[in-house]
């Protein structure tokens, strides 16, 4: 088994090359239902999770893109905003917006609840994406596709699910060309998984930003 020490080293070392044929995007969409705050603007050591996350994707990453329908909240973050081209709600109507408008053969997609995404476990899977259409890690939970890699070649069979109707992204990705993402890589990179940590209400944001050491 190659060791940590490795495995990092040759992500550093190959990071300028590895990332760019990839877009980073930003899912800034979803209902925000349980929240009485938007989720994007949701602050983590002073700093608005959609501020931090664009921080980090920009460094690795040339090309970075956000998905919203309502760019007047995001505008002054200075990056490509583009909504959903089509009027059908859901993540993979996200996703396919992205990947019709990348000007990358990949994009690498993340929610914009999420507030620890890690650098180098998206290096890594980042790696992993040769000869697959999606590279996908696992969870203790079963996978984790909103963070996660796509490739354009997707494109086709996606549009058709989202105007069929069948936006389930797990149910999508069977029979696709996936690179799964074991749990035991997982932790070499990001070891409590938090990477995969999203807020969806008041009690997951007490529980992950006030409780707990962020």
């Amino acid at each position: 088994m190659l060791s940590l020490e490795y495995l990092k080293s040759n992500i550093d070392n190959l990071m300028g090359n590895l990332l760019k044929n990839s877009t980073g995007v930003i899912l800034a969409g979803g209902e925000n239902t349980r929240m009485p705050v938007l989720k994007a603007f949701i602050k983590v050591k002073g700093e608005p999770i959609i501020e931090r996350n664009l921080t980090l994707i920009q460094q690795l990453f040339k090309k970075n893109l956000i998905i919203t329908n309502e760019p007047e909240k995001y505008s002054y973050l200075e990056v490509p905003l583009l909504g959903d081209i089509y009027d059908i709600r859901g993540p993979m109507t996200g996703i396919f917006t992205a990947l019709i408008n990348s000007p990358t053969p990949w994009i690498f997609i993340s929610a914009c609840d999420m507030p620890f995404i890690n650098n180098n476990l998206i290096s890594y899977m980042h790696s992993q994406k040769n000869g697959f259409d999606a590279v996908i890690p696992l969870r203790k939970t079963g996978t984790e596709p909103l963070f996660a890699f796509y490739s354009k070649k997707l494109l086709s069979s996606m549009e058709k699910a989202v105007l069929s109707d069948r936006r389930g992204l797990k149910d999508f990705l069977k029979n696709k060309k996936v690179k799964y993402i074991s749990t035991g890589e997982v932790k070499r990179f990001d070891p409590g998984a938090r990477s995969f940590i999203n807020l969806n209400t008041p009690e997951d944001t007490d529980h992950y930003l006030k409780r707990k050491i962020q």
